[in-house]
């Protein structure tokens, strides 16, 4: 292996050499602890820490990294305190998580790590929202993730490295091809000679690095941090290496030939760079033992610390007090001065002064820029707040969602726009998996807000007619509202974004440009889980959101003689409960109605807290109306017939005669 110190001192060279030295040895403790059975699980890095260490030793420590979970020495050059890492090793508290996730599933903005999830994916475009932060601000900062052979052909990777290339973004995408996905060997992963030459397709500078050589990865990447700070934009490497041991200590390497296995042991990283200092007078065997003997010293003794922690006691309180990041609602009060304005028009006045109240916001979608998105909501944007902050976006929903949890962790707020609700699926997995749970994991918000427009009745067939609310309200960590007038869609849409958690932010299209209201020129808030009583009456309570409350009205005007509490419920996660069964003890029967199909909908959640809570007040069953079990149809016909609407009136007078 042929090593070249360049301009790097003898004290440079020894460092390095203590840097890549730590994880290997963390690793070997590690390793004997698992045979003790007192180690869980462990991913093995060994053979890949050149990469790790020579990446980070370059990088400002303000500067993120997004590792994986064979990066010790991402952890390690960062200094971590080695109990803290231990610690969250053993699920102690002193860790990262709260004993909540293992390894190297955490954050920290601390040290300026952002760890996995096992999805891997999402991690690529969270690094492409951390470099947009940075290129906003024009700090010159560099941010650098890694991922694995295996991830490549995940669509998050391709997905984030078009954002990147599209919009000049100061990444550096690490792949380490270490060889096996798990078991899986790269011939049966891709076609393509060299991963670096997928650059190609995106425009996008690309390198192929000896991933086991540290000199030549610390020199590559401070000649590229130089010509990125100068000149943003992304650069692809691929740094040939190879897994040791197995994808956890528990698959072994069976699988592996061993003549592969003798090969890349002769290129040891830590041993050749090891020798190469030895031959070269740098190091000798006297300091080479106090270096090790000083490592090994304090993993004894920060591991020794560890043991004395106690066990995580669960808390109910606790675990349940930190699914939501902290927000105490700020009330703004509007002036009595009023519009007469559309769904449409609320929402575009909402967004605009939240843009003006929040220099931090950015907002990002499908063709909102000069086109002013496909509703027109955000007409005009580009004029006032500039392209930086009203951000086209390629169609690739997953990469645009974790790219604002990016931005919220590098300090700003984000919206984004789905185009139709329908299409989130793309993106699902970051918004349940990564924004949901990311302050419960490690105690980080996700400042997202995602825009919604949903809803039938337009004809416009399956895949833009959906309602899809109950895919996210299922799902603990996100915030669900769900307005039916201009009023309450202003006022919530400004709360959320405010409020530092992930919310999803339904629209009815239908509603967008036929429901007018007198709603306040000037910014104000509206408070999460606060229903709407719209009606007051004692026969029956009617609750319903979005369209639904447009139909009950419509309903109830038909039918004077029906004296009904009407409640809008306007978010749906927080619901508000107190409304709810103060009306069913009111009135003693009770109708849920949604526009959603009716199995695993809100309104089944509904009924079953209605029944669990108010049983001894109902007269009656309560009733549940909702779409047909199929998917919404094109034709007005047969979607008339799929929507609830024309079924409601009876199954009202229904319940009322019971």
């Amino acid at each position: 292996m042929n090593f070249e110190r360049k301009e790097l001192s003898n004290p440079q060279l020894l460092d390095l050499y203590k840097k890549i030295l730590k994880p290997r040895l963390i690793e070997e403790k590690m390793l004997i602890l698992i045979r003790q059975g007192k180690v869980s699980k462990w991913f093995s890095g060994i053979g890949q820490e050149a990469i790790s260490v020579g990446i980070t030793a370059v990088l400002d420590k303000d500067e993120y990294i997004l590792p994986m979970h064979r990066n010790l020495g991402v952890f390690t050059t960062r200094d971590i305190p080695l109990h803290r890492l231990f610690s969250q090793w053993q699920g102690k508290k002193n860790g990262f998580t709260k004993g909540r996730d293992r390894s190297f599933h955490f954050g920290t903005q601390d040290y300026k790590i952002i760890g996995m999830i096992s999805h891997l994916g999402p991690q690529l475009g969270i690094a492409d929202g951390i470099a947009l932060a940075n290129k906003l601000r024009k700090n010159g900062k560099v941010t650098a993730v890694f991922t694995g052979e295996g991830a490549t052909s995940e669509g998050d990777f391709h997905e984030a490295l078009n954002i990147a290339a599209v919009w000049e973004l100061p990444v550096l995408f690490v792949i380490e091809n270490n060889g096996y996905g798990l078991s899986t060997p790269t011939n049966e992963q891709y076609r393509c000679e060299n991963l670096a030459d997928r650059g190609v397709g995106y425009g996008m500078e690309s390198h192929i690095v000896d991933g086991n050589n540290l000199l030549e990865v610390y020199h590559l990447i401070s000649e590229l941090k130089a010509s990125m700070v100068a000149h943003p934009r992304p650069v692809l490497l691929e740094f040939k290496t190879f897994r040791m041991r197995g994808h956890e200590e528990a698959s072994g390497t069976k699988y592996v030939p061993q003549e592969l296995m003798d090969m890349w042991t002769v290129k040891d990283p830590v041993e050749n760079y090891r020798n190469y200092l030895k031959a070269t007078a740098v190091l000798n065997d006297e300091e080479d033992e106090a270096i090790r003997a000083a490592i090994k010293n304090e993993i004894d003794t920060d591991w020794a610390k560890v043991q004395e922690e106690p066990a995580i006691v669960a808390s109910l309180e606790e675990e349940l007090g930190d699914v939501y990041a902290p927000y105490d609602f700020e009330e703004f009060t509007a002036s009595s001065e009023v519009e007469n304005i559309r769904v449409i028009d609320a929402i575009s006045n909402g967004l605009r002064q939240s843009m003006e109240r929040h220099e931090n916001l950015v907002i990002m979608g499908q063709d909102i820029a000069e086109y002013g998105g496909a509703f027109k909501i955000t007409d005009g944007f580009v004029a006032q707040f500039g392209k930086e902050r009203v951000r086209n976006t390629p169609i690739c929903e997953s990469a645009v969602v974790s790219a604002a949890n990016g931005l919220s962790i590098n300090g700003f707020k984000a919206v984004m726009e789905m185009q139709f609700a329908d299409f989130v699926s793309t993106g699902f997995n970051p918004i349940v998996n990564l924004l949901a749970k990311q302050h419960y994991r490690w105690l980080e918000k996700s400042d997202v807000v995602v825009r919604m427009p949903c809803g039938g009745g337009t004809q416009a067939g399956p895949f833009h007619s959906q309602t899809n609310e109950a895919w996210f309200t299922k799902t603990p960590g996100l915030k669900v509202v769900y307005p039916a007038f201009p009023y309450d869609a202003k006022g919530l849409l400004n709360t959320a974004i405010n409020d530092p958690n992930p919310v999803l932010f339904f629209e009815h299209k239908q509603l967008y440009r036929s429901v007018y209201q007198n709603v306040p020129k000037d910014y104000y808030t509206l408070p999460f889980g606060k229903a709407s009583l719209i009606k007051e009456g004692t026969d029956v309570t009617i609750i319903s959101f979005g369209a639904g409350v447009h139909w009950a009205l419509e309903t109830l005007a038909n039918n004077p003689e029906i004296k009904a509490d009407l409640l809008d419920l306007r978010t749906l996660q927080p619901m508000d409960w107190e409304a709810i069964y103060a009306s069913v003890k009111k009135t003693n029967k009770v109708i849920i109605l949604q526009e959603d199909t009716l199995f695993g909908g809100v309104a089944s959640d509904i009924s079953a807290m209605i029944m669990e809570n108010c049983f001894e007040h109902l007269d009656a069953p309560v009733k549940r109306v909702g779409s047909l079990e199929s998917a919404i149809p094109f034709m007005k016909s047969l979607e008339d017939q799929y929507l609830p609407k024309g079924r409601f009136e009876a199954e009202l007078k229904a319940l009322l005669a019971y």
